[in-house]
């Protein structure tokens, strides 16, 4: 079984599931505020350095999964195209166009925030964000769009899909009670911030 569903990890795309997706043809268009925008093919992708890192994907409905998640750090990206001194942001577009958020750049440049494409040594599926999404361990899971298909690179801030609805732009993860997926749903309460242990 894929190990982030035998770790009951909830499955929720708010635009609706894309369904089968291909990986092999995938691409990413990166745009904006940069000097050199790219269409990064599923190879090109590859080629690019890889990461891996321990962290967190943690949901504003209080659920925490952790594991080892592998992928390209976005600072490789922003160096690739040559962002911008004015760039500020980092707005992701998953499939089909509806979803969006966005990033400061700061927060991009951080050791764990990845363009993932795999969960402990498992390829990512389309119900958990797959081919490839972001992973931002310091923010709430709904900064790591699933899917990607294009990041702009924006010199200001855009509000995306779940902050026009209610959800902070900042995106900061807020102390409380949350469910560890790690140790069976387990209620615990977590301290503000990227969430590093419970208390």
């Amino acid at each position: 079984m894929n190990k982030l569903a035998a770790l009951n990890t909830p499955i929720f795309w708010a635009e609706g599931h894309p369904g089968s997706l291909n990986r092999e043809t995938w691409k990413i268009e990166v745009c904006g505020s940069c000097n050199k925008p790219q269409i990064f093919s599923w190879s090109d992708l590859m080629e690019l350095p890889q990461r891996d890192v321990k962290g967190r994907l943690t949901s504003v409905t209080r659920w925490s999964v952790e594991g080892i998640w592998k992928g390209i750090p976005l600072s490789e990206i922003l160096k690739t195209v040559q962002s911008n001194d004015s760039c500020k942001y980092l707005r992701f577009w998953s499939f089909g166009g509806i979803y969006d958020t966005s990033i400061p750049i700061d927060i991009a440049f951080k050791e764990k925030s990845l363009l993932a494409h795999s969960f402990e040594g498992e390829l990512l599926t389309e119900d958990y964000g797959g081919p490839i999404r972001a992973f931002i361990p310091y923010l709430w899971g709904y900064k790591s769009a699933k899917s990607v298909v294009k990041i702009e690179l924006m010199d200001y801030y855009v509000s995306g899909f779940w902050e026009n609805r209610g959800y902070t732009d900042s995106g900061e993860i807020e102390a409380g009670p949350c469910r560890d997926l790690n140790d069976g749903g387990k209620i615990k309460t977590i301290p503000s911030g990227e969430v590093l242990k419970f208390n």
